[in-house]
């Protein structure tokens, strides 16, 4: 499948209306049921604690999402796009027939990044329309040779407009599913048989979706037709798939009724093309200022960070914004199963696993052994699961900084897991790995919230009693929903690892850096830098610049704006 086709978006409500019919037709409909929705073009995490949202908001054109409840039911998540019926679906069905007799005879263009754009063109080619007089494209002159102009298909605006999204939407997109992948705000796409589709909304939570398959024969048709795009089929023979779609979403597809007893099924990660930024994840409450200026000064400097929680958690979510704390000078290998982390960094290996077979396969372990040799100065594994665990250690051991998630739910479990089989890490390596961070998602004040629960130091192996010797620096209280600084004048890490290899003399200084690290960051969201490619380009100059480069004053109060 090629690249993502992103069109335009209109955010101006009353030229909404009157550009999409559709809306227009949905807003009028629904406003005489539960009033008229409020429209928005970003959406506000406080959104998802009101009794009876009502929100619409944008998603590129033409397609928009209606975010409503009624009384205490479900929320619902309404895809609002344009509907193709009666005269509009025999026209669309012509016009498939068409391009597919000029593509059969066309030479295969060179740059298939661009196929949203060649196949409007073709489009262009075969409704009346179109005027193509100015049109010196050669491959489009060679159409003009092929296509009698006096045959071309009569459309009205507006089917051209439907057609033309129908079209992109089925062609080169992901079909009726095509509105979530635009959508920003969708963590999980969740398909478990026949029925409708749910999502793990970012503001809103599991929601219920419009979009339904209605039976085995077109929800076995869509498995079929995306994983065969994606090159990894499903089928009778291969029933359980993983593949990951041209966006880098992960998606597993489960097929036929013989497995999935509700009907085959999937699920969908996801992939955000911008990742969240530090600030982002503060500012959500994830992690405190503190506890992020911490992991500031621990990958500035070379600490080996493990990021733990279970699944859904946001371990990568918190690693990959945590990244740009790195040496903007450093060299990075991620090694990953998936691809999911995003650097920002000039120097960067991404090395993928590839499955292909036995004697072709490239695992973790191969890509770990292949990252060592290139003195990389940092190495971030997406997960860690098996032996390859052992390669993580050994890097850390011979001056190779690591960072990486693990399933674990706290520092012990971690410990148990890491030493036990299939890693076998023994216990007296431990001390190679120096900070913890334990993530969970919470249930807190009705909603399910995405917490850093501890960040605990690894200080030694403590050989007498065969015990790892840690120390939590911080911990989160539930009640107050506050970071508590545990470690203050009393980190390990800070002060005998990070202050010394500084060169301070009084190590306990080390926690003013912290301080003024802490105020930047909250500086930061006060002048709402979120964007993650804005926060590296902040941090990326303050390395180079010092404070000097900084857009906003350093040391301006955190009053109320």
């Amino acid at each position: 499948m090629p690249k993502r086709y992103h069109p335009p978006t209109t955010e101006d409500f009353d030229e909404a209306l009157r550009k999409f019919p559709h809306l227009k037709e949905h807003v009028d409909s629904m406003s005489k049921e539960i009033g008229t929705p409020l429209f928005v073009t970003a959406l506000q995490k406080s959104y998802g604690s009101e009794e009876l949202p009502n929100y619409i908001y944008p998603v590129g054109d033409p397609i928009f999402i209606h975010i409503y409840r009624r009384g205490k039911e479900q929320i619902k998540y309404h895809v609002v796009e344009p509907k193709i019926g009666g005269k509009d679906v025999e026209i669309y069905s012509e016009v498939l027939n068409r391009l597919v007799e000029i593509g059969n005879v066309l030479p295969v263009p060179i740059n298939i990044l661009e196929m949203d754009k060649v196949l409007i063109e073709l489009y262009n080619m075969v409704v009346e329309i179109v005027e193509d007089s100015k049109n010196d494209n050669p491959l489009m002159k060679l159409v003009k040779k092929l296509v009698d102009p006096k045959k071309k298909i009569p459309v009205t605006q507006d089917q051209y407009e439907i057609i033309k999204y129908f079209l992109l939407r089925n062609r080169i997109g992901y079909g009726k599913l095509e509105p979530l992948f635009n959508d920003p705000y969708i963590e999980d796409i969740h398909c478990t048989g026949v029925g409708a589709i749910h999502l793990i909304h970012k503001v809103f939570e599991m929601v219920e979706t419009s979009i339904v398959f209605q039976d085995d024969l077109e929800l076995n048709k869509y498995l079929i037709e995306v994983s065969e795009r994606v090159e990894r089929p499903v089928s009778d023979a291969h029933a359980v798939v993983d593949a990951i779609m041209p966006d880098g979403s992960r998606v597993n597809f489960i097929y036929s009724r013989a497995v999935s007893l509700e009907g085959s099924s999937f699920t969908v990660r996801k992939f955000s093309e911008v990742p969240v930024s530090i600030t982002q994840v503060v500012n959500w409450g994830t992690m405190s200022a503190q506890v992020a200026a911490y992991m500031w000064l621990c990958l500035e400097n070379g600490m080996n960070v493990f990021v733990c929680g279970e699944t859904a958690s946001g371990k990568t979510t918190s690693l990959n914004a945590m990244c740009t704390f790195i040496k903007p000078d450093d060299k990075i290998y991620t090694v990953e199963n998936t691809p999911e982390v995003t650097m920002p960094h000039n120097t960067w290996q991404h090395l993928v696993t590839r499955e292909a077979g036995k004697s072709s396969d490239v695992t973790y372990l191969d890509l770990l052994i292949a990252a060592l040799r290139s003195r990389p100065n940092y190495i971030i594994v997406g997960e860690i699961r098996g032996v390859e665990g052992n390669i993580a250690f050994q890097a850390m051991q011979t001056g190779h900084p690591v960072m990486s998630t693990f399933h674990a739910g706290n520092v012990q479990t971690m410990i148990q897991r890491l030493n036990g089989e299939p890693i076998k890490i023994p216990k007296a390596f431990m001390n190679n790995l120096n900070v913890v961070l334990i993530q969970m998602a919470v249930f807190h004040g009705g909603h399910f919230l995405r917490r850093v629960l501890s960040v605990t130091e690894i200080e030694r192996y403590y050989d007498p009693e065969d015990k790892v010797i840690t120390r939590e620096v911080f911990s989160w209280n539930p009640v107050t929903d506050v970071h508590e600084f545990k470690g203050m004048y009393n980190s390990y890490i800070l002060e005998s690892k990070i202050a010394r290899m500084r060169g301070y003399s009084d190590t306990r200084l080390i926690y003013d850096e912290l301080a003024k690290r802490e105020h930047l960051i909250k500086v930061m969201i006060k002048h709402k830098i979120f964007n993650y490619f804005d926060v590296w380009e902040v941090l990326k100059n303050m390395y180079y610049g010092g404070e000097s480069t900084l857009p906003f004053d350093p040391n301006e109060p955190l009053g109320e704006e």
